[in-house]
């Protein structure tokens, strides 16, 4: 075990303190009364979280692909059941992301959220006790226990202070995702069966059977790709995202997705090398629908939570596709996608919320011509529209790059459609800034007219622009469109180890062609994968 870990220098335990906190936040909050208590103490446990998790990025060791700040306590011995944390070059990013987004999640609820803040608060921070623990857990159990206990908070969220529809939503939500849960336990107690081990980097290690292979691939990934969510399990992403609340929304978009993709780096690829292989050109052409028929889909819509919901699907099509073309740079741009997505998409969805509270409607016909009547408004969303297509010197153009140039340089014709989505994205969000910044076909004729769930400002519908608390959350993600647009080499370089480490394991796994050459695939899969390799 020591062969994969440091164990944490600093001399407090920072990856239990990122778990506790927030939870301590949440059994305190139970006892607070008060609407404005409870908003600046959910404020400040958040804070807190995100401070203490910044040694994460000062003290890394970006030299080594091991896992670092490693706790490791015993926990069930008679199963070899461990509670082990830590991170390393891949997971420590979605951590700080978790931590840096947590905060605006409350801040942009402020006004929005007008009934039941305690069990808001409450919910907030034990969702992000759990989605921080997906992202440091070393044993699958672990892992497992805090996966599954995201799906309660985010059910809770959507389903009370969710929109019309949330009662559709919520439970369409709660069960996509939890049927992909039952197949991830399965693989999990089967591995465990066949190697006596929870420890996911022994796990990584070990040398399964091309067949054994195939089976945790395709359970494994069936949750993962509902997670994501990939196409054809893409179908409870618009409802989740369109009735849950912004807070909800920025969540969805920022950090639960990421989930998705994490699982795939952290399972699929290390423990069932093979299998990947062999699957690749499946996933390419589901990662290229993905990018294609969410970009195609976000073109048609005329509500703009729906337009930005469509086009998670297609930027993390880009993700996936990143992923399973097994080079450096596709995995690079995957893993920049990932914190780029959940920068630009969550500010978005802000940028929603903050009109809605101003309109009462999220149709673009009904937010026209804001240029003239909230300048500070529109430069954000012309900042994050222009970060959303990838346009050159944003974050995201940095990320989709590399994806594109690890297509390219591995599958030219993957490259050629997948160059479609970026098509695709610059017309829908050239639209939508068109329509709501210059627009005036329909001027304002409907703010008068309520079109919303009840979220909205009872005070009117005032077009004033952003306020100081509006104007914090949005300057401060506007900070790392540029600065990763314009100096991506820190990002990169804390992922370049662990990820140099991954391509390794899969190099050195990949036995798939002597096993296919010995008819053992063969007869479980029926040749179902040849016509696709042929394509490719």
């Amino acid at each position: 075990m020591e062969n994969y870990l440091i164990l944490n220098t600093l001399n407090y335990p920072i990856l239990s303190l990122l778990l506790i906190v927030p939870a301590v936040g949440a059994l305190v909050a139970m006892f607070l009364r008060g609407e404005t208590l409870l908003k600046f103490w959910g404020l400040a446990v958040t804070l807190v979280t995100a401070l203490i998790s910044l040694p994460l990025w000062t003290r890394f060791d970006q030299t080594t692909a091991k896992y670092q700040f490693v706790e490791l306590r015993h926990w069930f011995p008679a199963l070899d059941l461990d509670f082990v944390v830590g991170v390393d070059g891949i997971s420590v990013l979605l951590v700080l992301l978790t931590t840096l987004v947590m905060p605006l999640c409350v801040l942009c609820s402020w006004t929005y959220i007008k009934t039941r803040w305690k069990e808001f608060i409450i919910v907030t921070l034990l969702m992000e006790t759990a989605m921080l623990g997906v992202f440091v857990s070393l044993n699958t159990v672990l892992f497992w226990i805090f996966w599954e206990g995201m799906l309660v908070p985010m059910y809770l969220i959507i389903a009370i202070w969710g929109g019309a529809r949330k009662d559709y939503a919520s439970i369409k939500f709660f069960l996509y995702t939890f049927c992909g849960s039952i197949f991830l336990l399965v693989a999990i107690v089967s591995m465990y069966i066949k190697t006596g081990t929870f420890f996911i980097p022994d796990l990584m290690a070990h040398d399964f059977g091309f067949s054994y292979q195939v089976w945790i691939f395709l359970a494994c990934a069936l949750g993962f790709a509902i997670k994501m969510p990939m196409f054809p399990f893409h179908t409870w992403l618009p409802a989740a995202h369109v009735e849950a609340p912004v807070a909800g929304s920025v969540i969805l978009a920022s950090i639960l997705l990421k989930m998705g993709g994490y699982g795939f780096l952290r399972f699929c690829l290390p423990m069932a090398p093979a299998a990947t292989v062999y699957f690749v050109p499946l996933l390419l052409v589901m990662s290229l629908i993905s990018i294609v028929v969410g970009g195609y889909l976000a073109l048609g819509q005329s509500d703009i939570k729906k337009l930005i919901a469509y086009s998670s699907v297609g930027h993390m099509g880009f993700v996936t596709l990143g992923i399973f073309l097994l080079n450096d740079a596709g995995i690079k741009g995957a893993m920049l996608q990932m914190i780029n997505h959940g920068v630009t998409t969550g500010a978005l969805f802000i940028l929603i919320g903050i009109i809605y509270e101003r309109t009462h409607s999220r149709e673009i016909a009904d937010n026209s011509k804001l240029g003239m009547f909230m300048p500070i408004y529109v430069t954000f969303l012309g900042i994050f529209s222009l970060s959303s297509l990838a346009f050159p010197g944003t974050n995201s153009f940095v990320g989709e790059f590399l994806v594109l140039f690890g297509a390219f340089d591995k599958y030219p014709l993957v490259g050629a459609v997948s160059i479609l989505g970026a098509i695709l994205a610059a017309a829908y969000m050239l639209r939508l800034m068109q329509k709501m910044v210059w627009d005036d076909s329909d001027g304002h004729a409907h703010h008068g007219d309520d079109h919303g769930d009840g979220h909205g400002d009872e005070g009117g519908h005032t077009l004033f622009d952003c306020n100081v608390r509006e104007f914090v959350q949005l300057a401060f993600l506007t900070v790392f469109v540029f600065w990763i647009g314009l100096h991506p080499t820190p990002l990169l370089d804390m992922m370049d180890s662990s990820i140099a480490h991954l391509l390794h394991q899969i190099e050195a796994g990949s036995v798939m062609p002597e096993a296919v050459h010995h008819g053992e695939s063969h007869a479980l899969l029926n040749n179902a994968g040849t016509w696709i390799k042929n394509l490719f």
